[in-house]
């Protein structure tokens, strides 16, 4: 151990810890049940790699290329990534940001920080968080408990042999808090930039720095997230993909991957372009891809059959065969924008897995005026809906509507797909027109779509996830989007090949909702 600790670059205060620790295990009998424990607490330390780095690689081309290699678009964080190189190559030495890379399953989150490691030359170590409810499996356990251990983070850093990797966070928003403590407050120690250049485990006793280190969270919702952890990091949105987006990915890194997985040479299966957009389009309904991988593995597995067994079967894949292997299409994008009665509208709401579009209906029946309100709705929705059918009531004049119907008719408000809780002020104006539609018999236009919080003097609020909305709208081929004017700000800031082919109405009123929606 001695001949050890000399090679090791540690601080005094480490030094002097050591050696001391080191004397007590001498004076201790091996067969007392403390020597083991003393033994692995100083296994430990030596084992730590105490300012020991490897060098970052700054050919800033290099790093892009490899960033554009494995991800497809993410053009955000590719950007923040070559600057933190940019601003290490310039200075030679900062403290590492905390980045959160955030939003819904299967957008590339988790394997950026494979390609972040790659790109800057580090090492990489991904710990899951995803359950994690013991406060002590992030700063380890006190030496006094029996099985007492170090926390995931000093183990990780044990295994990574450097003091600077690249550090994966995984689902920070899945942390839970019981009688064991709270894991997301001991974070915020770890995740500051000013504690955690003296990070203390409780196993180790010593105080780490961990300022050198990348740590890159995920999450899917920033909701959940504590305040005080959320504003300790740097925010990088990644929104879902659009159709064309996903045939390239699919293309460039799922095919080929899943055909390497499964054992067969690209020669064997071909799928085109337009097979795959049918495959997007009918088979899967998501922001991400992992659902798109799964189709095509279920088509490459129907080729890896027909070569295992010698039949003859068709290497390039066309439409019937899709259908043959994958069953009829599981979305009718048709029947989803049949909106020919009145009262049918569609809407666009934001979800913790991005963007989808929604559907209020409203009936009328002879009564009293009641207002019903069905469908798996949160208290917001419902609040929306009394909301709506009041400012009817004080604006019957305006919309041409005997103010005597709402006496003797009951009103019902219906939010199709009850097996998928909804909440949230976004479908505002879409009741509202709903409401106005089935009143005054009119339909609403095709394919138009709306999001947009209401208010009792009849102004339209700006709403959230503009962006995952307007991808949700394009998938399902709506053309036409009406929007809060406040929210002009948000789509302009999106890529212009994302609004290809739609156009947006920008309102403060809900007169004008009414007159661009309704036919």
């Amino acid at each position: 151990m001695k001949s050890q600790a000399l090679k090791k670059k540690w601080s005094t205060e480490v030094k002097e810890s050591f050696e001391k620790e080191l004397k007590k295990l001498q004076r201790m009998n091996p067969s007392m049940s403390d020597y083991s424990v003393q033994r692995s607490f100083l296994d430990l330390i030596l084992d730590l790699p105490w300012n020991e780095y490897t060098n970052d690689n700054f050919n800033l081309d290099k790093a892009s290329k490899i960033l554009n290699r494995d991800h497809f678009g993410l053009e955000e964080v590719k950007k923040r990534i070559i600057e933190h190189l940019a601003v290490l190559k310039l200075k030679g030495d900062m403290k590492s940001p905390i980045i959160c890379l955030y939003g819904p399953p299967g957008v590339g989150k988790t394997s950026l920080g494979k390609s972040i490691a790659e790109a800057l030359g580090r090492k990489y170590q991904r710990v899951s968080l995803g359950g994690l409810r013991d406060e002590a499996e992030i700063r380890g356990h006190r030496k006094t408990y029996i099985g007492a251990m170090p926390g995931r983070i000093i183990k990780a850093i044990k295994k990574a042999e450097s003091s600077n990797p690249v550090f994966v966070l995984d689902e920070i928003d899945k942390v839970t808090r019981d009688s064991h403590g709270d894991p997301s407050s001991a974070l915020l120690e770890v995740l500051d930039p000013e504690q955690n250049e003296q990070f203390h485990d409780n196993y180790l006793e010593l105080e780490y720095d961990l300022s050198k280190v990348l740590f890159v969270a995920t999450a899917n919702s920033l909701s959940s997230i504590q305040p005080a952890l959320r504003d300790r990091m740097e925010i990088i949105e990644i929104s879902g993909y659009t159709i064309e987006e996903k045939v390239k990915i699919a293309q460039k890194h799922l095919l080929p991957r899943q055909l390497r997985a499964h054992g067969i040479s690209n020669d064997k299966l071909k799928l085109s372009n337009s097979v795959l957009e049918k495959i997007i389009d009918q088979y899967t309904r998501e922001s991400g891809v992992r659902g798109l991988e799964k189709m095509i593995s279920k088509m490459i597995r129907y080729a890896a059959k027909s070569i295992a067994m010698d039949e003859d079967y068709k290497h390039d894949v066309d439409k019937e065969i899709v259908e043959l292997v994958l069953g009829p299409p599981k979305f009718d994008r048709d029947r989803l924008l049949n909106n020919s009665i009145p009262g049918v509208v569609t809407g666009l709401a934001w979800t913790s897995v991005g963007g989808d579009i929604l559907f209020i209906e409203s009936s009328l029946s002879h009564g009293k005026g009641v207002l019903s309100i069905t469908g798996n709705i949160g208290k917001i929705m419902k609040e929306s809906a009394i909301l709506s059918l009041e400012y009817l009531k004080s604006n019957s004049k305006h919309y041409k509507i005997d103010s005597n119907i709402f006496q003797e008719t009951n009103v019902h408000i219906h939010v199709p797909e009850g097996s998928t809780p909804k909440d949230g002020p976004s479908a505002g104006i879409t009741m509202f027109t709903s409401l106005v539609s089935i009143f005054t018999k009119k339909l609403v236009k095709e394919k138009i779509a709306m999001t947009g919080e209401i208010t009792l003097r009849g102004k339209v609020l700006p709403v959230g996830g503009i962006k995952e909305k307007l991808l949700a709208a394009k998938r399902s081929g709506i053309k036409e989007i009406i929007l809060s004017s406040q929210n002009r700000k948000d789509v302009s800031v999106i890529n212009e090949q994302y609004l290809r082919n739609m156009t947006f109405y920008y309102v403060d009123n809900m007169h004008e909702v009414i007159d661009i929606a309704l036919v």
